[in-house]
């Protein structure tokens, strides 16, 4: 029996004992998985057929906007759900509430933290909001961020800066400039004595870079600033172990490559930050429920149980390497299709699963977003026009070359 396989099993041992176990529900991961050592053919990538609910004939390259639940988490999502209903307060507030704690260590192990370090969130905005909100701030102080942040992670900074009299400074990261060690010196150059927080992507939501994390969260512990990530690209699609990367706060969510249900999150709080953040919604502790959260929706926390479970079966390296992959085939396949220009890195190690190219003034790329999806079912997402007039794509575990195929394929046509 393979390793995977009996983590898959004794995941499902753990969800029987809480009670939560839906029969059935998980039969299309062991069929990924294989059986009596075959493994069969699987047309979703890493999924199973009959795992991933998009519309047939649907070519989805947008997992970095959504990322499509698959049935296995769903289905566990809703028999909580409907277990619920039974008896809500009697299960709300017993058994369903209790086995939050342990989705909240299961998360923890998948980022690569200590359980109390975890705080389950709604958004990546939301723990993004949260670590600002909880800095003890003084008129005068500083951010410093890029030019390629999401607003998501952005908002909290500017609310900031509007409450307080913080000032926010920008490290500029041209599209196609693809250079780590350029952006270390530029966040070094830009850095004051009055600089509190150093704020960035883990892979810009623009272009898809990596960004060098560890040195940039390296920089800030030398200079005595917090080092606070927006992860929101990252966790699902890569293997992301924050203690590695040295930052001492990391906001994610489930909606994306995590798969989970939409409304569901993830926030690290390194032990070593030492109570310099601490925002009201963590005043009555960091479980997944407390009298400063309230009530959560408790069928999505258990459904991100169940991507995080998905995930661990198939493997965080393995889905890592399908997605580097799929990505360096849609690299090399993007130069034969006229009018368009690569802006992210090339295959290698500033790599990851969003690629975005840029058009060309004459094509604009909301219209030619609605004449793929109308003409040709292709779905992917505009790049807003404040980083450029481009088009951004994301595979994940259940794309395959044939998705890359059909959208080259409507692209040729389309910019012909």
């Amino acid at each position: 029996m393979s390793s995977d396989r009996r983590a898959f099993l004794a995941s499902l041992g753990a969800l029987s004992a809480a009670g939560l176990t839906v029969p059935g529900a998980w039969t299309s991961v062991a069929r990924a998985q294989g059986t009596r050592g075959k493994t069969p053919v699987v047309p979703r990538g890493l999924a199973a057929s009959d795992d991933i609910l998009l519309e047939p004939g649907l070519t989805y390259l947008q997992t970095g906007s959504l990322g499509p639940t698959p049935r296995p988490v769903m289905d566990r999502t809703i028999a909580v759900w409907k277990d619920l209903e039974l008896d809500p307060t009697a299960k709300g507030y017993g058994p369903i509430e209790t086995a939050m704690e342990d989705v909240r260590a299961k998360a923890a192990a998948f980022i690569g933290c200590d359980t109390r370090e975890l705080v389950l969130t709604n958004s990546t905005s939301e723990g993004m909001n949260w670590v600002a909100q909880g800095i003890s701030w003084s008129p005068g102080e500083r951010v410093l961020t890029t030019d390629q942040e999401h607003p998501g992670g952005r908002a909290c900074w500017d609310y900031v800066a509007r409450r307080y009299g913080v000032a926010i400074d920008v490290v500029v990261i041209p599209p196609g400039e693809n250079d780590p060690q350029a952006i270390v010196e530029r966040f070094a150059r830009l850095m004051t004595p009055r600089t509190r927080v150093l704020s960035f992507s883990h892979l810009l939501t623009s272009t898809g870079l990596r960004m060098p994390v560890a040195e940039l969260s390296a920089l800030a512990r030398r200079a005595g600033c917090l080092s606070v990530v927006d992860g929101a690209q990252a966790v699902g699609g890569i293997d992301v172990n924050v203690k590695a990367l040295g930052c001492h706060a990391y906001a994610t969510c489930g909606h994306k490559w995590m798969l989970a249900p939409k409304g569901t999150g993830l926030l690290y709080l390194s032990d070593d930050l030492a109570g310099r953040v601490d925002p009201i919604m963590l005043q009555s502790g960091r479980e997944a429920y407390t009298a400063s959260t309230g009530v959560c929706s408790l069928p999505s926390v258990h459904g991100m149980a169940a991507a995080i479970d998905y995930h661990n079966v198939l493997g965080k390296a393995r889905i890592e390497a399908h997605n580097v992959a799929l990505g360096r085939y849609l690299y090399e396949a993007l130069k034969t299709v006229p009018k368009i220009r690569v802006v992210s890195a090339a295959p290698g190690p500033l790599a990851s699963p969003l690629l975005t190219y840029a058009l060309p003034g004459d094509v604009p790329s909301g219209a030619l977003h609605a004449r793929l999806h109308a003409k040709h079912r292709v779905e992917v997402k505009v790049v807003p026009a404040n980083f450029m007039n481009g088009q951004r794509i994301s595979t994940h575990l259940f794309n395959t070359e044939r998705d890359v195929d059909a959208l080259i394929a409507a692209l040729k046509l389309e910019l012909a």
